[in-house]
């Protein structure tokens, strides 16, 4: 939504210019990191502006590491966050994708463009083209995320945040 896109976007600047903050971590709520866009949205009058692909870039180009706390499903635009973190960590459970190519969209903020940089060709175009869901077990081996974790996500990306 709109109030997510912004908050996002607002936190992360804040954390930016906060000389005391040391690294960041984003994640959901209710267990679940991101189901992206809801394209009812895409049809909606002007959205103020406030897209998703500029904030993609601001949390690659943070100075601060960025963690992703990935629980539950991040799908669309969700794993699009996910892919300008600096590190990911998901939970055993978690499922990641670009499912609105079944839906005849194109991921729409440059996750074309870093996923082959993350994972390699290959297996980004698998997932690009099918837009089928892959496992935290799966993106391990690809190097799509750097842990997962059986228990609490958030509080392993603050132990790695703090790491860093």
């Amino acid at each position: 939504s709109l109030t997510v896109l912004q908050a996002l976007e607002d936190g992360l600047k804040k954390a930016d210019a906060d000389p005391s903050v040391k690294a960041v971590m984003i994640c959901g709520e209710n267990g679940k990191f991101s189901a992206g866009a809801d394209i009812r949205g895409f049809s909606s009058p002007k959205r103020n502006g406030t897209v998703l692909g500029p904030i993609v870039s601001l949390i690659e180009r943070s100075e601060k590491p960025v963690v992703a706390a990935i629980e539950g499903i991040a799908l669309g635009g969700g794993l699009e966050i996910t892919l300008g973190c600096h590190y990911r960590i998901a939970h055993v459970k978690a499922q990641l994708g670009l499912p609105e190519v079944t839906l005849g969209l194109l991921p729409g903020a440059e996750g074309t463009q870093r996923l082959p940089r993350l994972i390699g060709v290959p297996a980004a175009l698998d997932i690009i083209t099918t837009g089928r869901h892959i496992s935290a077990t799966e993106a391990l081996k690809l190097g799509l995320v750097d842990e997962i974790v059986e228990e609490n996500t958030v509080e392993a990306a603050i132990r790695l945040a703090n790491k860093v």
